[in-house]
C-alpha cells in the first residue's frame, strides 16, 4: 500500500511538472525577450540579427529588444546568455565564433560551449571577401600573396572575429606565405583602418566590406566560398584566385538559449525564428550582402553545430593558430 501510494503521488507530481511547464509555454511570451548579439553595432550579426528580431516580435507578440555585447571575438555576449535564466527571455544571436571555433581558439571559456545553450534555430549564412587598401599595389589575391611571398612580414591583415581571424590565417597558410593579424573589437573599426590605410588586408562579411567596396573606398580581391557569389559575381573564388581546391569559409547565424530552456519554449521561437527566415523581405534584404536563409528544426541546428564545431577545429589547427 505504501508502495502504491508514493508511486500515486511521484506520478501526480509528475504531472503537475508537465502542466507547469505546459503552462508557462502557454503564456510564454509575457513580457519583452532581450536578444543578445555578440558583436557591434552595424556588423552582418547586428543587421540580420535586428531584422529576424523585429519579424519574431510580429509572430510572438512581444517585442525582442537586442542589446549588443562585443568582446573576445563573441565570448563576451555569448557568456552573458549562457548564464541567463533558461526561461526564453534571454536569446543569443550566435554565429560560427561563438558556437563553434571558440572552444579551440581559447584555452579555457567561462562556460561550456557543448552543454551552456539550447539549439533554437539556424538563420543563415554568408560568405567573406577579402579586400585591401586602395593604396595597395597589388590588383589580384594572386598579387598580393606573391608580394606576401617577396616580402615576409610585410603584409597585415585585420580581424574582429573567428571567422575573420581563420579566415586570413588560412590563407597565408595555404599559400605558404607569412601575414601578420592586426586584431580589432570591431568589424566596423577594422574597416575604418583599413580605408585609411592602417592595415592593408581585411577578410570580412558582405555587411562591411560590400557597400566599400561599391564606392570604391577599397578593393575586392575574392570572395572565401566555393562559388561565386550573386551579389558581386565579379570576383573570384579564393580558390579560383590561386588555383587551390578546398579553401572555403563562411561565417553563419543561428539562434540559442541558455540550456534548460524549456522545449516548449523552444519550439515557440523556433516557429517564429523560420517565420523570420522564410520572409520574403528579409531574404530580399540582404540578398546582396550575399545571404541565404536555411531554416530548420532545433535538432537539425544541434547536428549542425557539432559538425562545424568538428570543421572549425581542424581549419584552426590547419592554420597554425595556438590557443590564447
Amino acid at each position: 500500500m505504501k508502495n502504491r501510494l508514493s508511486f500515486s503521488l511521484a506520478a501526480f507530481a509528475c504531472a503537475l511538472g508537465l502542466l507547469g511547464g505546459t503552462a508557462i509555454a502557454q503564456t510564454y511570451p509575457s513580457k519583452p525577450i532581450k536578444a543578445v548579439v555578440p558583436f557591434a553595432a552595424g556588423s552582418a550579426t547586428d543587421q540580420i540579427g535586428r531584422a529576424f528580431a523585429a519579424k519574431m516580435s510580429e509572430v510572438l507578440g512581444q517585442t525582442i529588444v537586442v542589446e549588443n555585447k562585443p568582446g573576445v571575438n563573441g565570448m563576451l555576449g555569448a557568456d552573458m546568455v549562457a548564464k541567463a535564466a533558461p526561461d526564453g527571455y534571454t536569446i543569443l544571436i550566435g554565429t560560427n565564433s561563438t558556437n563553434a571555433a571558440l572552444k579551440s581558439l581559447m584555452k579555457k571559456l567561462p562556460y561550456d560551449q557543448d552543454t551552456a545553450f539550447a539549439p533554437i534555430g539556424f538563420m543563415g549564412a554568408v560568405p567573406l571577401i577579402v579586400a585591401v587598401n586602395k593604396d595597395v599595389k597589388a590588383q589580384t589575391l594572386k598579387e598580393l600573396i606573391d608580394m606576401a611571398k617577396a616580402k615576409p612580414g610585410f603584409v597585415t591583415y585585420a580581424s574582429a572575429s573567428t571567422s575573420q581571424l581563420v579566415s586570413g590565417a588560412m590563407l597565408a597558410g595555404m599559400a605558404g606565405v607569412d601575414m601578420v593579424n592586426v586584431p580589432y573589437k570591431s568589424g566596423p573599426a577594422a574597416m575604418t583602418d583599413l580605408i585609411g590605410g592602417q592595415v592593408m588586408m581585411f577578410t570580412a562579411d558582405f555587411a562591411v566590406t560590400l557597400p566599400q567596396i561599391k564606392n570604391d573606398k577599397i578593393r575586392g580581391l575574392a570572395v572565401t566560398s566555393v562559388k561565386r557569389s550573386k551579389a558581386i559575381p565579379e570576383l573570384p573564388t579564393v580558390n579560383e584566385a590561386l588555383g587551390l581546391k578546398d579553401y572555403e569559409l563562411i561565417a553563419y547565424f543561428a539562434a540559442f538559449a541558455p540550456a534548460g530552456t524549456p522545449k516548449d519554449i523552444v519550439l515557440k521561437l523556433n516557429q517564429a525564428l523560420n517565420a523570420a527566415a522564410n520572409d520574403k523581405a528579409i531574404q530580399e534584404k540582404f540578398a546582396t550582402l550575399g545571404f541565404e536563409t536555411d531554416p530548420g528544426t532545433p535538432e537539425a541546428l544541434a547536428k549542425r553545430t557539432e559538425l562545424e564545431s568538428l570543421k572549425w577545429a581542424k581549419a584552426i589547427k590547419a592554420a597554425g593558430i595556438e590557443p590564447q
